[in-house]
């Protein structure tokens, strides 16, 4: 024998259901336009950012973007030098990486034996490190003046001796760019199986 639905009953899903699809679409809101969280997979910008560190990214620091295109609907600022960015890998839309700005549209930028130069002048990043003395002749380490175009950014990661960047792949376009990192809210240790209690609240430099 089947029980009627109460009146109060239907109300009571009701109210959860819109309860939950409103929580869904203010999620979706927050992830797609104010804020997204990342983890870091690999020790590309080491020291600034270990393996295991979580990540949280400004969506709307550079302007509000179409989620589709990368289109800018509502413009706020570019990204600078120095900037930690995340962006979607040119030779892999599908893959997110992470990298520092060295140069902007109208740059010239240059790597010689290691040392990086913006404009003809040395370009000094306090995060960033070299952990390989030996010099290679590949653009790892000596790379030949390159202009960064209009709409792009030239990015590296901070470890220097062990990045996959813009000095092997070229520019990174601005509808590209998911956001700016600002924030670690989480950071495991999986080799030590231990949360990194230190730097949990750390602001990304």
């Amino acid at each position: 024998m089947l029980k009627k639905t109460s009146g109060m009953e239907k109300s009571v899903v009701r109210e959860y259901t819109e309860a939950i699809v409103i929580a869904l679409l203010l999620a979706f809101f927050i992830r797609t336009f104010v804020v997204q969280a990342f983890k870091i997979p690999s020790g590309s910008m080491i020291p600034t950012l270990l393996v295991g560190d979580h990540i949280l990214v400004n969506k709307f620091g550079y302007g509000v973007k179409n989620p589709l295109s990368g289109a800018t609907w509502i413009a706020v600022g570019d990204p600078q030098r120095h900037d930690v960015i995340v962006f979607k890998y040119p030779q892999n839309p599908s893959q997110d990486f992470i990298k520092r700005v060295v140069g902007v549209a109208g740059d010239r930028v240059e790597v010689v034996r290691k040392k990086v130069f913006v404009n003809g002048e040395p370009f000094v990043e306090p995060n960033a490190v070299n952990l390989d003395a030996d010099v290679l002749p590949s653009p790892r380490d000596n790379m030949a003046p390159v202009t960064v175009p209009p709409g792009s950014v030239f990015v590296m990661g901070d470890n220097r001796d062990n990045s996959h960047d813009s000095r092997f792949w070229g520019f990174v376009d601005l509808k590209a760019i998911r956001g700016k990192a600002f924030m670690l809210y989480w950071s495991w240790d999986s080799a030590d199986f231990t949360v990194r209690w230190s730097r949990l609240g750390k602001i990304i430099p």
